[in-house]
């Protein structure tokens, strides 16, 4: 063999090994859960086994963020900044993000991955850019909720890509955004015999009312229960929302029971996040349209080969997804993005990628926190509230009066990140509206109630497209 020929065989044979040691990657995105709802994290009412397992083995953030959203559909606006690592300044008052530039699946496929999608109702949250994965397929959000086993088409269409589909000579990215624990919350019966509705505690933070109008009081979300909202009542949805996230556990099991018994989970990165949180009766809220931290913060974890497990305080945001996979893909962004690469933290090179994180809701919310302090800011009635984290995580007791200087600071920190992401709203009106909420005449949409029977579907689970 000549020089040029041999040259040209050991180049080929480092690009083959360099192939082979890039990680596959599995990015586990529920919809509406609570950062609260792991047992394992803290939460000894919640059964969630499986998910646990992966906990006990991840780089566990205590401060995982969705930055928030322009549109009562807060999921829609989640994805849409995790498909591009960009907030959703830079897109609105559109619904979604451009699907021209940088994206997701377009480059980790340009990384040599071979990519894999399935999406609650993908036609809502991303009817282009989901289609720019090698294999798309949507499933219908209602029928898998209602069926009783809201993940299982998702990881019985995961499991057959793993089995029977993937390409075995490149590495994978499968993004799993699965239904629950959304509503319609049905579980089948043996999950819900798990629990004691009677038994269930109600949320530190649980108020009948919240105490200002702080604009998106009567969204449909919030119109799940009546106000003021009942005690019995409350306990009743957190019954429906732990079934139904404890039969979710049991199918996220199955996935990740094959990674293990097939080798794969050596091989492999698995990020665990929701799109973003929900109020389930803390602060007299039931939806995810606030910035309180029951409603913006999320589960986020990230398990896997190099990973330093453990627990970490540092900020993170759902945009950082984006670079982040990226940059273990070996790939490389050419757009401008806000979202950050955390591998530093998870590789225990590095503390933290930022100081502080902002989160903002339509036009009627702004917030910003460092390690301890949160400024909550409603501009359109011209509010504002200080929490100490440190000591009040559940954000009951606002000390903004006994902080002036505080405040102070921390509003011009807020104007400064305000700047730096392109948002031009004002942090107070000129003619505020009432603060004051006054109880809607209009009835709430009824419960879900399960009876615990698989409900009848209109519609196949998934709808593939190009698999």
């Amino acid at each position: 063999m000549n020089k040029s020929l041999l040259a040209l065989a050991i180049l080929s044979a480092l690009a083959g090994l360099a192939m082979a040691k890039k990680p596959n990657i599995l990015f586990i995105f529920t919809d509406d859960q609570r950062a609260d709802t792991i047992g394992v994290l803290g939460n000894p009412d919640i059964k969630t086994p499986n998910i646990d397992k992966l906990a006990e083995r991840s780089k566990v953030f205590n401060n995982g963020y969705c930055y928030g959203a322009h549109t009562g559909a807060v999921c829609i606006a989640s994805r849409n900044q995790v498909m591009t690592g960009k907030v959703w300044h830079r897109w609105a008052p559109k619904m979604r993000c451009p699907s021209s530039g940088d994206t997701l699946p377009k480059v980790m496929k340009t990384a040599g991955y071979e990519t894999f999608y399935r999406e609650k109702s993908a036609w809502a949250n991303h009817p282009v850019i989901g289609k720019q994965f090698d294999h798309y397929g949507e499933v219908h959000n209602v029928n898998a909720l209602m069926s009783g086993r809201a993940c299982r088409p998702f990881v019985d269409d995961a499991l057959k890509f793993l089995k029977q589909t993937r390409n075995k000579d490149k590495p994978f990215f499968i993004y799993l955004g699965v239904s629950g624990p959304h509503d319609p919350r049905y579980a089948e019966k043996h999950f819900r015999d798990m629990y004691d509705p009677a038994k269930i505690p109600l949320p530190k933070n649980f108020k009948p009312m919240h105490h200002w109008d702080i604009g998106s009081m009567t969204i449909r979300d919030e119109r799940l229960e009546a106000w003021p909202r009942g005690k019995e009542a409350t306990r009743g949805h957190i019954f429906d929302y732990y079934a139904l996230m404890t039969a979710m556990d049991y199918d996220l099991g199955r996935l990740l029971d094959y990674l293990k018994q097939s080798g794969l989970e050596k091989e492999t990165i698995i990020i665990y996040s929701s799109d973003h949180g929900l109020a389930l009766g803390s602060h007299g809220l039931f939806g995810k349209q606030n910035i309180y931290e029951v409603g913006m913060k999320v589960p986020f974890m990230v398990a896997g080969p190099g990973i330093d497990a453990g627990k970490t305080d540092a900020l993170v945001y759902l945009h950082d997804v984006f670079p982040t996979v990226v940059d273990f893909a070996g790939g490389k962004i050419a757009d401008k993005i806000d979202g950050k690469s955390i591998r530093p933290v998870l590789e225990g090179k590095s503390a933290k990628v930022r100081d502080v994180a902002t989160l903002a809701y339509q036009d009627s919310q702004r917030s910003i926190r460092d390690e301890r302090w949160k400024l909550m800011v409603f501009p359109q009635i011209n509010r504002h509230q200080l929490f100490d984290l440190k000591n009040d995580p559940d954000e009951m007791h606002d000390v903004s009066a006994e902080n002036p200087e505080r405040v102070a600071r921390m509003m011009d920190l807020l104007k400064a990140q305000q700047q730096q992401y392109g948002d031009a709203q004002a942090l107070r009106v000129d003619k505020p509206q009432p603060a004051d909420f006054k109880t809607p005449k209009v009835k709430p949409y009824p419960r879900a109630r399960a009876g615990g029977e698989s409900k009848k579907r209109t519609l196949p689970y998934t709808i593939p497209q190009n698999t």
